[in-house]
């Protein structure tokens, strides 16, 4: 007999960009995932209010714009930003020397703030932690922060290699067989812990890959694959890395099956920023200067839940990785998330074919010029410390290749206005 309450799946892939899907790219093989857009509803324009490493799992944790709680960077390491060899540091806040403003960006994410697996371990549920933590050393590793147990997870924001050793010091899967390769390991600990979970509780799952996160280093079979059809250097390896973790999905997907509980998993998929290669036809990407462009902060979202999301459906209404807290919240209880604390808002209403409250988004890093964005449904205004504001009508141009700003719209005043009040009221001074 199923359980009453769904178990939970969530893939969260590194530098995957928005474009770079089977569904959207014939370059890229990802029929797992295409299958999974078919199975339930895809978030066309899903962001991240802070596109960047940290930030960005810290929004997905709590549900709030990590500038609140000034995280405005990733977690750096070395000895230049004070971290010793194994990614640790006493220091709570580091400085970034191309930084214009120098704001001051934590190491760690603090033990105060209260996370999803916090939260729903209150609605009775096991919390499993796999792969890349990027949100501070031991002291604050995943199960300090609520889950129940962790594997893979490293003080470092990416791996030395994707094959064994995948990091030179501190190498939490070091027990993993020589020639491995790190996105099929984590699969199998993955596999290995649905086969094996015997709780009568339900479970949430999180399982953050370090893939597509360089270094670029494809799994040879599939590089071989892809130099075969023409691609060449980094860029075969980045479709290597694609496809393989397509099929790390494909074989967990296969393992809730086999587990008898697929039909009462809920599955949700998305990535942490834009990607590092071309995001056409967005514009920007992970480097580059404009990182608040679609191509860099816009970024794929689906979700299946299975009996409730309606088969190959999309929504158009701009959502943020800080919305993915409330949704898991009513997932878990049943109810309307009531936290106080939080930013974000429960996507449920859109899964069943309902409208959300009208909002604005808003964006904020600090690494450029380039610095602070707001989204009101079509409309977006992009700030820099220089004075430029560009303006863009997504809806009309997704490419953000026509700038708006200072041809008298009337969208124009009304956002600089409530960027500058947010920017005022989230900021630490």
């Amino acid at each position: 007999m199923a359980q009453q309450k769904p178990n939970i799946v969530l893939f969260f892939v590194d530098d995957m960009g928005w474009a770079d899907l089977g569904f959207r790219n014939p370059v890229f093989e990802t029929p797992n995932i295409d299958k999974l857009k078919k199975e339930g509803m895809s978030f066309e324009r899903a962001y991240i209010s802070t596109p960047t490493c940290s930030p960005s799992r810290a929004s997905l944790l709590t549900g709030k714009e990590p500038v609140r709680f000034q995280m405005v960077r990733h977690i750096p390491e070395g000895k230049a930003y004070n971290f010793d060899e194994n990614g640790r540091t006493q220091e709570e806040f580091h400085l970034w020397e191309k930084d214009p403003v120098q704001m001051p960006s934590r190491n760690w994410l603090p033990l105060s703030e209260i996370t999803y697996a916090e939260r729903l371990k209150q609605y009775g549920y096991y919390n499993m932690f796999i792969g890349k933590w990027h949100l501070g050393s031991e002291a604050y590793h995943p199960i300090k922060q609520g889950f129940d147990a962790q594997i893979g997870a490293s003080n470092f924001g990416h791996p030395k290699s994707y094959y064994q050793p995948f990091f030179k010091q501190n190498n939490p899967l070091a027990d993993s067989s020589d020639g491995s390769y790190l996105t099929d390991v984590l699969t199998e600990k993955t596999q290995d812990f649905i086969a094996d979970y015997k709780e009568s509780k339900p479970f949430m799952l999180t399982l953050w890959y370090y893939t597509v996160h360089g270094p670029h280093i494809g799994r040879k079979d599939l590089v071989e694959k892809f130099k075969a059809r023409g691609l060449e250097g980094k860029y075969a390896e980045y479709a290597a890395m694609v496809a393989a973790m397509d099929e790390s999905i494909g074989k967990i997907r296969q393992s809730l099956v086999d587990k008898g509980i697929a039909d009462n998993t809920v599955i949700l998929f998305l990535s942490d920023q834009g990607g590092y290669f071309t995001n056409s036809p967005l514009s920007g990407g992970k480097t580059g200067g404009n990182t608040l462009g679609e191509g860099g902060a816009r970024v794929p979202l689906l979700m299946y839940y299975p009996g409730v999301t309606k088969p190959n459906s999309e929504t158009s209404v701009p959502v943020q990785s800080i919305d993915l807290y409330p949704t898991l919240i009513e997932i878990a209880s049943g109810k309307k998330c009531e936290d106080k604390q939080i930013n974000g808002v429960s996507l449920m209403p859109l899964v069943k074919g309902k409208k959300l409250k009208s909002r604005n988004l808003y964006f904020f890093r600090s690494y450029e010029d380039q610095y602070a964005a707001v989204i009101s449904g079509d409309w977006k205004l992009v700030k820099y410390h220089s004075g430029r504001y560009d303006l863009f009508n997504i809806a009309k141009d997704i490419s953000e290749k026509n700038n708006l700003y200072g041809t008298n719209q009337k969208e124009e005043s009304k956002l600089k206005s409530e960027l500058a009040n947010w920017e005022k009221s989230v900021v630490v001074q």
